[in-house]
Order: C-alpha cells, then structure tokens, then sequence
C-alpha cells in the first residue's frame, strides 16, 4: 500500500429499524430553527414524514419546509433554498430522502452564508466554502449514492447542460448524522432500487479500478462487491427481504464514504459519462452510469489488464485455468454484464432518452479527469458513448 493520506469521518451512523429513535437526541444538539428537505412527496404517503414531524414537534423545533427536491437538483432549486434556509435562519438541515435530497442539503448549506454565486464558485472554480456551514443531518430512505456518509453534492445546470459534483474537502461539510432504517426503503420501486444498487456498485469499481500496488482498499472493494452481488440477487427475486436491504444499505454507506479510496488515484469517467447524460435527459443517476460503463470498461480494459484480471478472478470467479489474461479479463466482464441484465438494468444511452444530435453537448459536458488506467481525449469519449447507443 503505497502513498500518504489522511482518514477522517465525522459522520454517526445509527443503523437499523429502530434508528429513528436515536432522532430526538441528535436534534437536541441544534438550535430550535430546522429547515426539513425532502423529494417528491413520497414519504408523506409511506408514513415517514409523520414519523420525523412527529419527533421535531416532541423537540419543540421551529420547522420550515424544502420539497420538491428533484432526482437531479438543479440550480434553481438550489437558490430557492437557500433563500428559505436565509429567511428561516436554520440552525439545522434535515435532509429526509436519498441520495439527492442529501447532496442538495449540502449544496444548500455551503451556499446559504456565501457571498459568491454557488454555481461560479463551487462547481465551475471548485472552491471550498470560506464561510459558516450549516451543519447537514439525514434520514436516508433510499441507498446508492453514499451521500449520507460523505462530503459530496451534484447539482444539474440546464442552461449550461452540465451536471457536476464537487465532493468538498472539508469534514464539516458531511452530515454530522444518519439515519440508516432499511425498512425505509422496501417502498422504493423496482427500477429505483436496481439503479441505486448499481451506482452502489460502480462507486467500488471507480475507486478499485486505479493504481498498481498491493492495497488493503481493493481487498476491501472486492468483498464489498461480492456482497452487493450476493445481496442484489435476493433483492432481485425478493425486494421485501430485509436481510439483503440491509446489506445493500450499509455496502452503499461504504462504497462511498472515502475509505476504499484511500491510497488510491481512483478513476471517476464512468461518473463523468453518466453525468453528461443526465444533465442532457435527466435521466435516473444509476441507470446513466449502467448504460455507458460496459463500453468504457472495454476501452480502457488494455490498459489496466492486470486490475481487469484480478476483478474477472476474485470477484466473478473465473476459471483462469488454460486463458490468456485478456480472455480472462473479458470474461470478467461478461460476467458482469449478464449480472447487469440479470437486475434489468439500463444498458445503452437510447432507451434514457439520449439521441446522436446530442453527441456534441455529451461530449463538451464531460469533465475528464486523471487518476484511472487511460486520460481519455475527445475522440475517445465520443467513441465511448457512440458505443453505447
């Protein structure tokens, strides 16, 4: 394990079905001015939300309301509330949701005492916050993301037809708690929960297919994919088993909570291909990423053959006996990909909506970013997603 890092997470975790108990006590904590996030509507109608205005009210908060929240926040909705946040002076967000509604609580709460436009400064210049931070507290009822264990927030432009994420440096900005209740999720639908296992799932493989070196973080990466695996299959065939939810949760908390990143370059294009899809067709985040990572995984497979080998090996469990390493290693992926069908994933940009005259924006809203096994150029990432129409 090669490099230097620094591991700190201050997120607390309360995990299981009587999580939401440990609410009030974390709500003591804050002042009386909480200001609650949510999505669509749909924990009013499964009963959520009765249960969380229920312990803000036992806590005497003062409660205003952010809904509406979209599967991909926009910026527009992002200075909507932050003037919410402004004129409530918030003590404390609670984000109620997934993975969306918990990067737009923290998109809000660095932006809400800035002085600088947010758009400008966090996701054009990438800057961090040089103000005070509303602290972030969440009740996840959907997995995949791993935003309740993070410093991350997505947020889409329209006009610009980009979506970006700045995952931030600063600790203060992840959530100072969670919610973990699997319960909460048995209500999602079926293409909700495949996409989040699979954003699950390719949050591993961006961390694990980097660097060279003998590193604890891909033998951690590589149980925690055989879990998701495992525990998808059930959930596949049975989605009210909560034993597999359960597993799926907390394997989503740690695919994405920075340690199976360290001492690693980490390779995020299939984020960044996804991402331009989304920002173009809205589309669901897991099933972007669905859709474009097969193609990209076979470009860049050369490069990185040795990662490819190991992946076909200790997580699908190729026979390598009497095979070359790239017979090994797209077999490896094959495996993968009849994985990917056997959930009913999304697997080509058409059926998201995406279209060939949109090629041009796809590819001028695709950041390319260092750290995997090839720096992909223009060329390439129009090869990319020509392939995966």
């Amino acid at each position: 394990m090669l490099g230097n890092f620094t591991y700190c997470n201050p997120t607390k975790l309360y995990f299981g079905e009587d999580s939401l108990s440990n609410l009030g006590t974390e709500l003591k904590k804050y002042g009386q001015n909480v200001v609650l996030i949510y999505g669509g509507g749909s924990i009013k109608k499964n009963g959520i939300y009765d249960e969380v205005m229920a312990i803000l009210r036992e806590e005497e908060k003062n409660v205003a309301e952010i809904a509406g929240v979209m599967p991909n926040p926009t910026l527009e909705k992002l200075y909507e509330g932050v003037e919410i946040v402004r004129n409530h002076k918030a003590d404390l967000l609670l984000a109620v949701g997934g993975g969306s509604v918990c990067d737009y609580a923290k998109a809000v709460s660095v932006s809400v005492n800035c002085e600088e436009d947010p758009w400008e400064k966090y996701y054009l210049k990438f800057e961090e916050p040089s103000c005070e931070i509303i602290p972030v507290g969440c009740v996840l009822t959907m997995v995949g993301t791993g935003s309740e264990m993070n410093a991350g927030a997505v947020i889409t432009n329209h006009d610009a037809k980009l979506k970006i994420g700045h995952v931030f440096a600063d600790e203060k900005i992840m959530p100072k708690f969670t919610i973990l209740n699997p319960k909460y999720t048995l209500t999602l639908p079926h293409y909700q929960m495949i996409s989040g296992i699979y954003d699950i799932f390719n949050h591993i493989c961006e961390q694990y297919f980097s660097g060279e070196d003998d590193n604890t973080s891909d033998y951690i990466s590589e149980g925690l994919m055989k879990s998701v695996i495992h525990s998808s299959r059930i959930a596949n065939k049975n989605p009210q088993d909560y034993e597999a939810r359960s597993n799926i949760m907390w394997s989503a908390t740690w695919a994405l909570n920075t340690l199976v990143a360290k001492a690693k370059s980490t390779d995020w294009m299939v984020h960044m291909l996804g991402q331009a899809v989304g920002a173009c067709t809205d589309a669901t985040h897991g099933m972007t990423l669905s859709a474009v990572s097969l193609p990209y995984y076979k470009h860049i497979m050369p490069y990185g053959l040795a990662k490819f080998v190991r992946f076909a090996k200790n997580v699908w469990d190729v026979d390598a006996t009497g095979k070359t390493d790239e017979q090994v290693a797209s077999e490896g992926l094959q495996a993968m990909e009849n994985w990917m069908k056997e959930l009913g994933l999304v697997m080509n940009i058409t059926e998201l909506g995406a279209t060939e005259d949109m090629i041009p924006d796809l590819v001028k809203g695709t950041i390319v970013l260092p750290g995997g096994y090839k720096v992909l150029d223009v060329d390439e990432i129009e090869q990319i997603f020509r392939e995966s129409f």
